[in-house]
């Protein structure tokens, strides 16, 4: 896909990956940073917010190259890290991933992928979380990948069988919920409410709430 970019598009791409070099300056190399650019370009190639494709490049490529500098102890974790895993990364991963940063305060860091990305979020979940405060507008369907698997220390699996790879030394769950793809917004509050009863219990397991 990063071929087949205009050449305005490219140098949004190339100021993209000039910040992600000062930000992650003595931890990556540009050569490295300009690699996972070009791999989030490639991954997100089905997104149909071409027009955001820049944008969309560096938040991906910046949230995996945390996650891969985490992993490997160059930047230290403060909290416990959660990662959900859904098919399409579209409702059930994004909500609980939503419902995280709003219940823990800060206290839980979150991501969320899918192994079948969607182009985009299901407007119904985007609805029913707004109804909790949750605004989910600039969030996108965003692909797995092996270095947030490797940063999380819970792996929670929502659909997608055995596309997550395991990692000794992690927790595993995999939580039974309906899909709320196609459904009406008063079967996603179900849902919804659902994962985030589910949630709640598993901040109180996660962090010390005295």
């Amino acid at each position: 896909m990063s071929q087949a970019l205009d050449p305005v598009t490219q140098h949004h791409v190339q100021q993209a990956a000039e910040r992600l070099a000062e930000e992650f300056a003595g931890i990556f190399s540009e050569e490295t940073i300009a690699r996972y650019i070009a791999e989030s370009l490639d991954l997100l190639g089905g997104s149909s917010i071409n027009v955001f494709v820049p944008v969309l490049a560096h938040r991906f490529a910046r949230e995996r190259l945390r996650a891969l500098a985490q992993a490997k102890g160059t930047i230290v974790k403060e909290q416990p890290e959660v990662l959900f895993v859904c098919v399409q990364n579209a409702g059930r991963s994004q909500m609980a991933a939503g419902l995280v940063k709003l219940r823990s305060e800060g206290r839980v860091q979150v991501r969320s992928a899918g192994s079948a990305p969607a182009d985009a979020i299901n407007p119904a979940v985007i609805e029913a979380m707004t109804e909790l405060g949750v605004d989910m507008e600039e969030e996108f369907p965003k692909p797995l990948t092996d270095e947030v698997v490797q940063a999380a220390d819970v792996v929670i699996t929502m659909g997608c069988g055995d596309a997550c790879p395991i990692y000794p030394g992690k927790r595993y769950e995999d939580w039974e919920l309906d899909d709320p793809a196609g459904e009406e917004l008063a079967a996603v509050r179900v849902i919804r409410d659902d994962i985030d009863a589910r949630v709640q219990r598993l901040i109180a397991e996660l962090v010390d709430t005295r």
